[in-house]
C-alpha cells in the first residue's frame, strides 16, 4: 500500500505538473509558464470587457465610451455605458468565475468528470427555491433570492448524494450523474407547474430562469459579491487538499488528510458560489463543466493552479457568451444560458461517452 501512495504522489507531482502538461512541454524550465498564462488570460479578459462595453443594442461611438469614464455628463450614451453595460459585464465575469470554480471543486471532490452544478441538479434546486420564494412569498430582489437559492442548492445537493449512495456500488460518477439528472427533471417539472399557475411569476423571471444578465445594476453586484468572495477564498484555501483528495480518498487519508472536513468546506464553497450566481443571473449551465476540463489540459491536475485558471477562463467564457447573445439577433438578445448550452451540450455528450465509468 505504501508503494502505491508513493507511485501516485510521484505521478501527481511530476508527470502531471504544469511543466509536463501538453501546453508547457518543450519550454525552458526558467520560464514560469503558468504565471505567463494567467497574465495572457487577464489580457484576453480585459479585451473581452472592452468588447462587452462597446457592443450592444445601441450604436455608441468609441470616443463616447472613453468619455463615459473620463468625463461623465449624464447623456444617454454615458448612462448606457456606466449603468447598463459595465455592471452587466462585471457580473458576467463574477458569475463565470464563480460557476467555473464551483465545477472544478465538485469534480475534484467527487472525482466525477461530469460534476457540475447544472448537471448534478444544484442549479435546478436553487432556481426552484427562488421561484417558490417569488410565487409564495413575493420575493423580488437578489438579496432575498440568495438565501432561498442557497437553501435550495444545499437541499438538492444532499438529496442527489443520498440517492446516488443507494445505487449499486455506492456513490460512483455514473450514479451521481443519473441521480442529478433525475432530480433536475423533477425540479424542472415542479418549476414549470408553478409558472403555469402563476403568470405573474413567469413574467418576472422568464429571462432569468433561462440564465440572463439583462437588467443588471450595481446593487445586484454589491449584494452577491461577498458570497462569491468568501467562496473563492475557501476554494483557494483548500486547493492543495482537493488535489490530494482527487487522487483517491484512501490516498488522502494515508497522507493524513481530514477528508470529511475538506468535503464539508468544499460543499460550503460550492453552495456559496453557485447559490449567489443563480440568485443574480439565473441557471446558466455548462460553464462549470467545460472550463475545468480545458484548464486541466493546460496546467495539469494541481488545484493550486486549476482554481485561479478556472476563475479566469470562466469569466472569459461567460463574458464572450454574453457578447454573442447580444449580437446574434441584434437589437434583441437571447438569454446567455442558451449561448453557453450551444458549447456545453456537445462537450457533455463527449464526456459522457468517453470518460464516465461505473
Amino acid at each position: 500500500m505504501f508503494s502505491l501512495y508513493i507511485a501516485q504522489i510521484y505521478y501527481f507531482t511530476y508527470k502531471m505538473s504544469p511543466s509536463n502538461s501538453p501546453f508547457t512541454r518543450g519550454f525552458p524550465q526558467s520560464l514560469t509558464l503558468p504565471v505567463a498564462g494567467l497574465i495572457l488570460g487577464i489580457i484576453v479578459l480585459v479585451a473581452c470587457l472592452i468588447l462587452s462595453v462597446t457592443f450592444g443594442a445601441a450604436n455608441i461611438p468609441f470616443n463616447q465610451i472613453i468619455t463615459a469614464f473620463t468625463s461623465f455628463d449624464d447623456t444617454r450614451e454615458h448612462l448606457i455605458i456606466r449603468t447598463v453595460r459595465l455592471p452587466r459585464s462585471l457580473l458576467a465575469m463574477l458569475v463565470g468565475a464563480a460557476m467555473s470554480v464551483a465545477g472544478a471543486v465538485m469534480q475534484g471532490i467527487t472525482r466525477n468528470p461530469l460534476a457540475d452544478p447544472g448537471i448534478l441538479g444544484i442549479n435546478a434546486g436553487a432556481a426552484f427555491a427562488v421561484v417558490v420564494a417569488i410565487f409564495a412569498f413575493g420575493a423580488s430582489t437578489p438579496s432575498v433570492y440568495i438565501w432561498y437559492a442557497l437553501a435550495g442548492a444545499g437541499i438538492t445537493a444532499a438529496s442527489v448524494y443520498f440517492m446516488a449512495s443507494l445505487g449499486r456500488n455506492g456513490v460512483t460518477p455514473l450514479n451521481l450523474t443519473i441521480a442529478g439528472a433525475a432530480v433536475s427533471s423533477l425540479l424542472a417539472s415542479l418549476t414549470t407547474a408553478i409558472l403555469i399557475v402563476s403568470q405573474r411569476t413567469l413574467e418576472e423571471i422568464r429571462f432569468w430562469l433561462a440564465g440572463s444578465l439583462a437588467g443588471i445594476d450595481e446593487a445586484i453586484i454589491v449584494q452577491v459579491l461577498p458570497y462569491i468572495c468568501i467562496g473563492m477564498i475557501l476554494a483557494i484555501a483548500i486547493s492543495q487538499q482537493i488535489t490530494i483528495l482527487s487522487l483517491g480518498e484512501d490516498v488522502a487519508k494515508g497522507l493524513g488528510q481530514q477528508t470529511l472536513w475538506v468535503k464539508i468546506i468544499a460543499g460550503v464553497c460550492v453552495l456559496l458560489l453557485d447559490g449567489s450566481s443563480v440568485a443574480a443571473a439565473g441557471s446558466i449551465g455548462f460553464i462549470g463543466l467545460v472550463v475545468p476540463h480545458i484548464v486541466r489540459f493546460i496546467v495539469g491536475v494541481d488545484y493550486r493552479w486549476i482554481i485561479p485558471y478556472s476563475a479566469l477562463f470562466g469569466a472569459i467564457l461567460l463574458l464572450a457568451s454574453d457578447i454573442l447573445s447580444r449580437l446574434v439577433i441584434r437589437p434583441q438578445e437571447i438569454p446567455v444560458g442558451v449561448a453557453t448550452a450551444l458549447v456545453g451540450a456537445p462537450f457533455f455528450v463527449y464526456l459522457a461517452k468517453n470518460k464516465v465509468k461505473k
